[in-house]
């Protein structure tokens, strides 16, 4: 089958950064997996970055996805983090699925310098899969779903207790801005980024400091607040699978936990509005302020915030990028040697995001938010 261009930092390009995965590629690495047929065809390939996808077709008719990864981005021990995770919200009811087991009894296989993972299909529709991520939900009424199905996740994640993961290439992690001095904290935390510390200059870091300080400084007083809690990391509705393609769709599959990690409630909640309530894709940056909207009640319906999680998910949203995209920075650069997509990270991603969060538009968002979870504000 043809294999379709990737999702990029500018769009879909033509340029895949991991190689698709093969028929005989699926052969070899299913072989480790009791029970399960041999495969037929690839009968589709992901679009999405950062590792290879695919849908495999086995003799028996039945389907599995299989992903693989670079070890350098996730190797064994990463993707049993995450998998540790999953099995826990599995067991509090909420639609994840859980990886196969190879004969071993592992959830992850490392084999000929990759790392895969096997899972049975999710059920329900996979709407959002021709849409680039971060990208708005369809509807409001959709945009409400997700809202009350977080609120659920972080409900159900209450009592995992698993440390907060290394640091890692490409996590929502809040490590670098939860220290007392950001300066510090993004010199500590860097360090784990391959060559990051090397690929910015002193003047690249300065700039970084000199845009985040200002927000940083409104999130130092309520640190002593935070409430530690296991988050999805990337809530954005192409990680979930749906009922149907109508408005009022239900979640039936929550997926890809590749970003997850212990951070809390409000910064989990101030990451799916990041990505998911203002359009960064397009060439001017838009709020979608009915999906907020319904986002937030959906939320608060089921698991309302505390007067300090209100103050943090306002302290948390112009800064629950930073550590994603100075991540994004060395991935593009250190592994993937693509100095162009870095720099769409450094300046575009990290720096853009953060200078609108300080002009017009992103202060009035920020000041509607803290209004509205105040319960004052209306809808502009």
């Amino acid at each position: 089958m043809a294999v379709p261009g990737q999702f990029g930092v500018n769009g879909v390009q033509a340029e895949r950064h991991w190689p698709p995965l093969t028929l005989a590629e699926a052969k070899r690495v299913l072989a480790f997996f009791p029970n399960t047929a041999v495969p037929e065809t690839v009968l589709w390939h992901g679009q999405r970055p950062f590792s290879a996808t695919a849908l495999i077709r086995l003799i028996d008719g039945t389907t599995l996805f299989l992903k693989r990864h670079d070890p350098r981005l996730r190797d064994q021990n990463a993707l049993t983090e995450e998998h540790d995770f999953m099995a826990h919200l599995v067991r509090h009811d909420l639609p994840v699925t859980s990886p196969l087991k190879t004969q071993n009894g592992h959830s992850a296989l490392t084999d000929h310098g990759w790392v895969y993972e096997v899972f049975p299909p999710l059920p329900g529709l996979d709407l959002y899969r021709d849409v680039q991520s971060w990208e708005p939900f369809l509807c409001s009424k959709q945009a409400h779903t997700a809202g009350s199905a977080l609120a659920r996740l972080h409900l159900a994640a209450t009592d995992y207790t698993a440390r907060a993961r290394p640091d890692r290439l490409l996590l929502s992690s809040f490590n670098a801005i939860t220290h007392p001095d950001l300066e510090t904290g993004l010199r500590v935390w860097s360090a784990s980024q391959p060559d990051l510390n090397t690929t910015l200059n002193p003047q690249s870091w300065q700039q970084i400091l000199s845009v985040l300080e200002p927000f940083h400084a409104k999130l130092r007083p309520l640190l002593m607040d935070i409430v530690p809690c296991w988050g999805h990391g990337d809530w954005h509705p192409s990680n979930q699978f749906w009922t149907s393609d109508t408005p009022d769709a239900e979640i039936c599959g929550i997926f890809d936990f590749g970003m997850s990690d212990r951070t809390c409630a409000a910064y989990d909640l101030a990451v799916a509005i990041e990505r998911t309530a203002i359009s960064w894709l397009s060439t001017d940056y838009r709020v979608s302020w009915d999906q907020l909207t319904a986002l937030l009640r959906g939320y608060q319906n089921i698991r309302p915030l505390t007067p300090q999680e209100c103050k943090l998910v306002v302290a948390f949203l112009p800064l629950v990028h930073v550590e994603f995209a100075l991540s994004e920075v060395a991935y593009y650069s250190a592994l993937l040697r693509d100095e162009a997509s870095a720099h769409v990270a450094y300046a575009d991603y990290l720096l853009g995001h953060a200078h609108w969060f300080a002009g017009h538009e992103g202060q009035h968002l920020l000041n509607w938010l803290r209004k509205t979870l105040n319960g004052t504000a209306v809808c502009p």
